[in-house]
């Protein structure tokens, strides 16, 4: 059984114009397979459907999310721990989630992969806060990227990645260092920061490298701390955050951890494009939590 569930809205509504074709390509190159395709109207419609269709997955079945990162965190937290391996067809503006573990970004390409089959078994964090517990599979942010992601998602004209690059300008205008208060394997720290994100994968904001080196398949996460800094610096700091290049500078740390608890002042968290509520919050990597269709092998 594969089990497609499509975001017709995604991308500008590219995702509905193309869901024909892919639907002829999926059911041409898994004829072994019973195919069925379902329609969301709304993101609660589309995380009941990915997760009855995951519930019920029997080994080799598959549930297929086809839309941006929020489907993809849909899917990915419908199928944790369970039978089901997740296919993603990239439709939207950002993919981070599906660029960073090696899901091509064209639709044909994307098909590809999961008709080839290849399966990688993937880490993912477990978000857990006062309001129960979230998988992120990309980067819990808690500052200033968070800030940047949240004005992001409220604008009604988008222009792709580069939406992310405008209002991260915008943001900055009036950010300030924030308060934290975080927990690191047992270990307390007081801090302000510009921002903490704790990372499975290593890119997010439509392609921004912010844990280039982040395997999510190593049992760790990856948290990239930058501290309190001008706002001229991190505006030199931004551009170079698509290359990973920011990490080189004195105002930047990065650490390997088990588990963080994030606490502080005037903080929320996002994760894989999505608001997932207020701190305190622990994150805790879960190794092998995940079976998802890619075209890595590492």
């Amino acid at each position: 059984m594969a089990t497609v569930v499509v975001n017709g809205s995604s991308g500008g509504g590219r995702a509905g114009k193309v869901l024909p074709q892919v639907a002829r390509s999926l059911r041409d190159g898994l004829p072994a397979s019973e195919l069925h395709i379902v329609r969301s109207s709304s993101f609660d419609e589309a995380r009941n459907l990915t997760r009855a269709a995951a519930q019920a997955a029997r080994p080799g079945d598959s549930v297929i999310v086809m839309g941006g990162d929020g489907m993809a965190h849909l899917g990915l937290n419908a199928c944790a721990q369970t039978d089901a391996t997740l296919g993603i067809i990239p439709a939207g503006t950002g993919n981070d989630f599906a660029r960073a573990i090696g899901v091509p970004r064209s639709l044909p390409d994307a098909v590809r992969t999961i008709i080839d089959g290849h399966v990688r078994v993937l880490d993912l964090n477990s978000l857990k806060t006062r309001s129960g517990r979230v998988f992120v599979g990309a980067v819990v942010s808690s500052g200033y990227d968070a800030r940047v992601n949240r004005a992001t998602n409220d604008i009604r004209l988008r222009f792709g990645a580069l939406s992310y690059g405008v209002i991260a300008l915008k943001e900055l205008s009036h950010f300030a260092p924030l308060s934290y208060r975080l927990t690191v394997d047992g270990e307390e720290r007081e801090l302000e920061a510009m921002l903490v994100g704790v990372c499975n994968t290593g890119v997010f904001g439509g392609g921004m490298k912010i844990s280039p080196a982040a395997d999510p398949a190593d049992g760790l996460l990856d948290v990239t701390i930058v501290h309190k800094a001008s706002r001229g610096k991190l505006l030199r700091l931004l551009p170079s955050i698509y290359t990973g290049g920011f990490l080189k500078d004195p105002c930047v740390e990065v650490l390997r951890a088990s588990s963080v608890r994030i606490d502080g002042d005037d903080l929320f968290l996002m994760g894989d494009g999505e608001e997932l509520g207020g701190v305190p919050a622990t994150v805790s990597c879960v190794p092998g939590a995940l079976k998802v269709y890619t075209t890595s092998r590492n």
